[in-house]
């Protein structure tokens, strides 16, 4: 395991199905955070580098508090799992999660593809997702059960079957080490085109058709729990490198793609690189 991680209350099943106010409260917490990002966009911050060395900002962290605050005013039972300021609850059956700007070194290189990350897990099962991309005036959210929606309006992935016809992204080959690069490329070298950069915009654009596919590792539970509602919600497939569904204790190693038969082929080329 790459990251080791609290422990959450897990069950196979949610205990009930999703109730539309939550869906409403995750986006209230999406429209909290999103004027506070795009108020230090682009203008000059003081950059700290955390202990794994990612970079942090004053926007990151301020987000990340509003979010909490929010949460534990509306609902102080519940926990909330995060990327800044630690966790509270984690052992409630039911938990946010919280990525306050996901791409931080996008946002701090003015680029607009960061976005804000929230998921609604019920004993550890993502229910809700939204990607919140401010600086694009853009929003993704799934719940599960449903179809998901951008803006309001349903999406769906492209129907692409086969790896000779997708699109595959993965945010930076700085982030394999040497086995997972040597599958990602095995995986890249058969597919239509290969592009980088993105973070959680990947998966969002994979939900909307755009592209087909995204590989990546390294992630944590706030980078990856978010986007199984939506790409789920959407058609596709999103799982570990071993085909397992994504969980709090996942080792970090994503893939996602449009189709099951295109993902069945992504993950039957992965698994022949760890057998070689």
């Amino acid at each position: 395991m790459k990251h080791p991680l609290p422990e959450l209350a897990t069950k196979d099943q949610p205990t009930q199905r999703v109730k539309p106010e939550l869906r409403r409260f995750a986006e209230e917490l999406a429209d909290a955070a999103r004027p506070i990002s795009l108020r230090y966009f682009r203008t000059p911050l003081d950059i700290e580098q955390k202990k794994d060395s990612s970079p942090v900002t004053i926007a990151d962290r301020q987000v990340k508090t509003t979010m909490r605050d929010i949460i534990a005013a509306r609902h102080p039972l519940h926990g909330i799992y995060g990327e800044e300021h630690g966790n509270a609850n984690p052992g409630q059956p039911h938990v946010w999660i919280l990525d306050p700007i996901d791409g931080t070194k996008s946002f701090i290189t003015g680029m607009p593809t960061f976005g804000t990350l929230i998921a609604f897990l019920d004993h550890g099962i993502p229910q809700i997702g939204v990607v919140d991309m401010p600086a694009l005036d853009e929003r993704w959210v799934g719940v599960s059960g449903s179809t998901t929606t951008m803006n309001g309006t349903a999406c769906q992935t492209r129907q692409c079957r086969r790896l000779g016809d997708a699109n595959l992204y993965t945010t930076s080959l700085d982030l394999f080490d040497s086995a997972e690069l040597a599958a990602f490329n095995a995986v890249s070298a058969k597919a239509a085109m290969r592009r980088f950069g993105g973070d959680c915009y990947s998966y969002a654009l994979l939900a909307s058709g755009y592209i087909d596919a995204v590989i990546e590792t390294s992630l944590h539970p706030y980078d990856h729990l978010p986007l199984v509602p939506i790409i789920e919600g959407a058609g596709g497939v999103i799982t570990d490198w071993t085909g397992a569904p994504l969980k709090v204790a996942s080792d970090g190693r994503v893939i996602a793609a449009a189709t099951p038969e295109l993902h069945t082929e992504i993950i039957t080329i992965v698994a022949a690189c760890y057998r070689e």
